[in-house]
């Protein structure tokens, strides 16, 4: 527990590294992957990643945020440990209701101070902020400034990612038909980013798979430029295994990365963007 006894909690879709939040005691509230046969299951504690990719021969499930009672147990959980308020760091509002559940849910709790922060993306660019979290209410930042001083970051905070094959993002309705088409037709692999709104918009189409990739690494290498000092991130899926490579080719085209972080993909994200992707982020370091 940190000096100040303010818990840390998030959900399963920003990809939080384990061994950072068992370090640190971040709590993690699942989203659910959801069978057409009945069988939900929380994401990352009741279904792995591997799991959901083994069964795409079978269906590819649907996602639901956490349930209004898994979100209050997981902030009751904390005061009954002795948390007297906590963050609560979220994906995008723009691509799931879990934020607006959580004010909810937070609202009914006037005796436990939340503050709920949006971080307007997804996956491990949202985890940056979540670890940011960590930080500064471990350097002593007031509760009172850490909403708004995390969505300020949040909003610095730039990642891209790309995927191989569009159908899942189709069939999950983050892209339209069109896009898809010209896609698949043209062997054009978009570079995804969430907007100012946390929606999904494409920044630039590359004629194949490791186009997109460059492309990716210099679009966060150049956003890198305008900070003095970065935190990066690498995302890879089982079947992109290239965390490693892609660190090397950040150290060299981002002087200035101060750490970079190396995640997979959870379980409730991997439905929607298929068993291969890779994503880049960088964060400026903040001031604590």
């Amino acid at each position: 527990m940190n000096e100040q006894r303010i818990a840390i909690i998030t959900d399963s879709g920003t990809d939080t590294p384990a061994d950072f939040a068992a370090a640190h005691d971040v709590r993690t509230v699942s989203l659910a992957v959801n069978y057409s046969n009945g069988d939900s299951f929380r994401s990352g504690s009741e279904i792995t990643a591997d799991e959901v990719i083994d069964r795409f021969v079978e269906e590819i499930p649907t996602t639901s945020l956490p349930s209004p009672e898994d979100i209050r147990e997981a902030l009751e959980t904390a005061r009954a440990d002795g948390y007297e308020a906590a963050v609560f760091v979220t994906i995008s509002s723009g691509l799931s209701a879990t934020n607006h559940t959580v004010h909810l849910v937070a609202d009914q709790m006037p005796d436990f101070p939340v503050a709920v922060v949006d971080t307007k993306n997804i996956g491990i660019i949202a985890g940056l902020t979540v670890m940011a979290a960590v930080r500064m209410v471990e350097a002593g930042i007031p509760f009172d400034e850490l909403q708004g001083r995390l969505e300020a970051l949040a909003a610095e905070t730039h990642g891209y990612f790309t995927v191989r094959e569009l159908s899942y993002l189709r069939h999950g309705g983050r892209i339209n038909e069109a896009t898809y088409r010209l896609g698949s037709v043209l062997n054009l692999k978009p570079v995804f980013t969430c907007d100012e709104e946390g929606k999904y918009v494409t920044v630039k189409k590359c004629r194949g798979w490791e186009k997109a990739l460059a492309s990716e690494l210099a679009i966060v290498a150049e956003k890198a430029k305008g900070y003095a000092q970065v935190i990066c991130a690498v995302c890879c899926t089982k079947a992109e295994p290239r965390a490693e490579e892609l660190s090397e080719k950040i150290r060299e085209m981002i002087p200035n990365c101060r750490e970079i972080v190396k995640v997979g993909l959870s379980p409730d994200l991997i439905v929607h963007t298929g068993p291969s992707l890779i994503g880049m982020a960088a964060q400026p370091v903040p001031t604590l």
